[in-house]
């Protein structure tokens, strides 16, 4: 007879990475929301911190979300006075998103709290260990965008 394969879900990365974002999401977010942030507002913050100026469907690309939850992102973004929108000068039926003033000032606290989770979490690593986790996830990372995965 034909035995399974133990099953060892505590030795799977994919499995780990899950479980570790999992018990991440919480306290990032209550800790961002003491700042006036959120996670989910993070991709377009930072695809905005430079001053640039961009459309809606070009956020939802680089969060890798849909159209439609962009949407209600920039709504709650804009009902913050996190983001303004103004009129495309080329496309008509567009708008470019940009961060307010108020946004700007958030920026750092922003980071500031990001570093300290990052500084708690990663605090039984080396510096060589954090170093080749970081290499190890962006190939992860690499890896499922190469492969036209949604999850990148």
């Amino acid at each position: 007879m034909n035995r399974p394969k133990a099953w060892h879900p505590h030795e799977m990365p994919t499995l780990l990475i899950n479980r570790l974002s999992r018990a991440l999401l919480k306290p990032v977010d209550d800790r961002l929301r003491e700042v006036g942030i959120s996670t989910s507002q993070l991709p377009v913050l930072v695809a905005l911190k430079d001053g640039s100026k961009r459309t809606q469907k070009e956020l939802a690309e680089l969060a890798g979300v849909e159209q439609p939850s962009m949407a209600q992102l920039l709504g709650r973004m804009e009902r913050d006075n996190l983001i303004v929108r103004e009129a495309s000068p080329t496309d008509r039926r567009s708008s470019l998103v940009s961060l307010t003033e108020h946004a700007h000032q958030l920026l750092e606290p922003g980071r500031v709290v990001l570093r300290e989770i990052d500084q708690d979490v990663c605090a039984v690593l080396s510096r060589e260990e954090k170093e080749l986790l970081v290499g190890l996830l962006q190939r992860l990372i690499k890896n499922l965008a190469a492969e036209g995965n949604t999850l990148a």
